[in-house]
C-alpha cells in the first residue's frame, strides 16, 4: 500500500478576498503537523504560502521551502523553515516540488498556482506519473476550472482515452483521507517518475 508522507501545496502568494481561504490554509498546515506529514511548497512567508507553512511550523510539523533565487525577496523567503531550497529558476524549483511530493493540493490561488496544477496533471494525463492530485474547492474558488475541464472533455480535447484524474475535497478535513484513499488504489510500479524524464518534460 503506497503511503502519503510529504505533500506538495499549491497555493496563492496573496491572501485572496474571501478570509476562508486563509483558515482553510492554516487548518490544512496543522493537519499536516498533526499527521507527520511534511509541507513541500513554494518557500513564500507571504500570502496562502506563509499561512500553510506557519501553521505546519507552528504545530510542530516539517516544511520544504523549494524557491527560485529571483522571488526570494519578492516573496520574502520563510527562514524558518526546516529546509529551503534555492533554485536558479522555475522549471527546476517544479522538478524538485515533483520529485519530493508524494501528492498535490492545490488551494485557491492565481496564474502561477493555475500552471503548477495543470502541469501535474498534463503530466498524469501522459503516463508520467500516478501521484493523487486534489483541488481544494475551498467555497467553489475552483469550480470555473472544473467547468472548463468538462466542456473540453465534452468538445473531445480531452478523450475519453485521456484520464484527467482531479480529487475534490470542499473541506478541508476531508483532504488528507482523500489523497491516502487515492494513494491505496495507485500502483507503486506508477508513482515515481525518473528524475532525468522530469527534466524533459
Amino acid at each position: 500500500m503506497n503511503q502519503i508522507k510529504t505533500v506538495c501545496v499549491y497555493c496563492g502568494s496573496g491572501p485572496g478576498t474571501n478570509p476562508r481561504f486563509v483558515e482553510a490554509a492554516i487548518v490544512l498546515g496543522r493537519i499536516f503537523a498533526e499527521n507527520d506529514i511534511r509541507l513541500v511548497y513554494g518557500g513564500g512567508s507571504v500570502g496562502l504560502m506563509g499561512a500553510v507553512a506557519k501553521s505546519t511550523l507552528d504545530h510542530g510539523g516539517t516544511v520544504t521551502g523549494i524557491i527560485p533565487d529571483f522571488l526570494k525577496a519578492r516573496e520574502h523567503a520563510l527562514t524558518r523553515v526546516q529546509e529551503m531550497i534555492v533554485t536558479p529558476d522555475m522549471h527546476e524549483r517544479k522538478r524538485l516540488m515533483f520529485e519530493r511530493s508524494d501528492a498535490f493540493v492545490a488551494l485557491p490561488g492565481g496564474v502561477g498556482t493555475l500552471e503548477e496544477l495543470v502541469e501535474q496533471l498534463t503530466w498524469q494525463q501522459l503516463g508520467r506519473h500516478n501521484k493523487p492530485i486534489l483541488l481544494a474547492n475551498i467555497d467553489h474558488f475552483w469550480e470555473p476550472l472544473l467547468a472548463l475541464l468538462a466542456h473540453m472533455r465534452a468538445t473531445e480535447f480531452i478523450r475519453p482515452t485521456l484520464t484527467v484524474d482531479i480529487i475534490q475535497a470542499e473541506r478541508v478535513e476531508d483532504i488528507l483521507p482523500r489523497l491516502r484513499a487515492a494513494a491505496a488504489r495507485a500502483p507503486e510500479v506508477s508513482k515515481e517518475m525518473a528524475a532525468e524524464v522530469a527534466r524533459r518534460l
